[in-house]
Formats: structure tokens, sequence, C-alpha cells
């Protein structure tokens, strides 16, 4: 074989990786969002990589000396709603068929309809997508601005205060509000007991930074805005806006943009950030609207593209 020329790696499939391979794997997805910028992985599929029980398909690819090459992710959880697609390729090893290679062993893995997040709109990304019959379904866009400049002080409605959450206490009352707030939403409305107690249990949490509001006298949640800070080796720390939930009974009182700055001014004044972002899909122009009054800009875009 002359230097230079395209090889296709080996793909294998298997049901479950070693903790090497899993290592391996990170290591990877750190290596490509560092190089694109936008990660590869969202954040369910990170906690399904660690998680030996989620049932899940992995396709690898190898070149010839061992190296990981690429990787897939199939979400198997309910296959008749889709199987959730993830892939990545090494920096190093593209633009030699692995991307392709790994796309068709997906089809060849998976029944049923197919839903694959291409994160951070990647050109190549898109060229597979089309070539091999997938449309362009949805629009997830990341948002962000500045902490230096001003928030607007949190106004919330008449008899609504502000409290944090109560790991333990409120785990059932917030996922039932969550199932109420989002309930049209593909991902955020279907969270399960196991998906709270997951998050609950990541080094990143911070039941300072989950701030509920509640309803008084009673009690009843009314609404909820989530904070997260992402920090890693080598990167700018960052805030995010994890989840703005309102309950649809108190629509229309401002009480989500009074949560959405209340975590904004905690972000800022309690963990010392200087940006944040947020996503919020592109259909939802009421939430895009809000957030663009607040400041926010886009950043970048991560497209979902169904087939079947």
């Amino acid at each position: 074989m002359s230097s230079g020329e395209p090889t296709i790696d080996r793909v294998a499939r298997t049901d479950r990786l070693s903790s090497d391979e899993v290592a391996e794997v990170l290591v990877l997805a750190r290596l490509a969002g560092d190089t694109d910028g936008a990660d590869p992985f969202d954040e369910h599929t990170l906690l399904r990589l660690r998680d030996p029980q989620a049932p899940a398909r992995h396709l690898t690819a190898r070149a010839t000396d061992g190296t990981l090459t690429g990787y897939a992710h199939l979400d198997t959880t309910d296959p008749t709603s889709g199987v959730g697609v993830e892939l990545v390729v090494h920096p190093g090893f593209r633009r030699r068929g692995t991307g392709r290679a790994l796309a068709r062993g997906v089809l060849a893995a998976a029944s049923g309809p197919l839903r694959a997040w291409a994160h951070g709109d990647h050109p190549s990304a898109a060229a597979i997508a089309v070539d091999l019959g997938f449309d362009r379904a949805r629009v997830l866009w990341q948002l962000r601005r500045p902490l230096t400049e001003a928030v607007p002080p949190p106004r919330l409605p008449d008899g609504v205060t502000l409290r944090a959450f109560r790991p333990g206490e409120d785990d059932d009352a917030w996922l039932d509000l969550n199932a109420r707030a989002f309930a049209e939403h593909p991902e955020q409305g279907r969270w399960t007991t196991d998906d709270l107690r997951a998050r609950l249990a990541e080094p990143w949490f911070d039941p300072a930074g989950f701030l509920l509001a509640v309803e008084s006298p009673g009690g009843r949640l009314l609404g909820f805005h989530w904070t997260k800070v992402h920090e890693r080796p080598g990167s700018a720390r960052i805030g995010e806006v994890y989840v703005v939930g309102v309950d649809p009974t108190a629509h229309g009182g401002g009480l989500g943009r009074a949560l959405t700055t209340a975590g904004l001014a905690y972000l800022r004044d309690r963990r010392g950030l200087d940006r944040v972002m947020l996503y919020v899909d592109e259909s939802n122009t009421a939430a895009v609207s809000l957030y663009e009054r607040l400041g926010f800009a886009r950043w970048c875009g991560h497209v979902n593209y169904h087939l079947g």
C-alpha cells in the first residue's frame, strides 16, 4: 500500500466495554472535543458509558497497531422510539473512511428508527448523514453570554420564594414537576428516579445551585433553575443554565425569567464565574427570545438526524 493512501480501520461490535476501553473512549472524546470546539457526546451518553448495566451497543474502530481511531455509541433503551446514536473519530485519523465505516456499522447493528446527534454541526457528519439517507430533524443551539455584564435582579411573583433543592426530600416532587414542565420534550420530560439520582451523584452537583420556586403557603413547587459548573483541566470554568422549568399552571407570570436571572446571579456572585452557556431547541422560539433579551447569543449548533 502506498504511503498516504486512505485505509478503513477494523470495526468491532460489543454490548459491553471493559473499564480500560471506557477510559480509551473518554480520552478520545476529550481530544475530539478540544479539536472541534464541541464535545462529541452529550451528558446522557457519558453517564451511560460509565454505567456497565446500561443497555447499549458499542462500535470501536482501531488501526492495525490497536489505536482507537473511532467509536459509536448506540443507546438501545427504547428501540421502538428510536436508537440514539453518537459517533466520534480521532482527529489524527480522519479522512480515511473511519466515520463512514462506523456509520455503516451502526446501520447493521440497529433495527428500527435511528436518532443521531452531530454536535457542533460538523460538515463531515452532515455529509455522511446525507449520503446514508438521514433527515435533518432538530437543531439544538448553544447560547452564551458574559457574566461580567449586569444581570437583571429576579422579580418573583407574589407569594413565591426561592430555596435550594434538598436531595432525598424533593426528589419525587421535582420529578413530577419536571414531567409536567417538559411534557412535550423528547428527553427531559422522561426523566426517571434513576436519571435524577445519577446526576445528583455527579461531582459537579451542588444543591445550593439547584433553585426551587415554592408557593407560599403550602410549599408547592412551581418551577426550578438547576445550574451547573463545568470544570476540567486546561479549560476555563464556565457556568451552565442546566435546565429551567415552570409548572404550566404558573406560565405567564414572569417566573421563568425570574428563575433564570436568579441562577445567573448565583453563578456570578456565589461561584465567581464570568461566563455562562445554555442549550435551547431552535423551535422553542419563546425561550430563544427570552434568552436573547437576557443577553445570550448563539455560539454553536447541534443537529439531530433521523432515519426510519
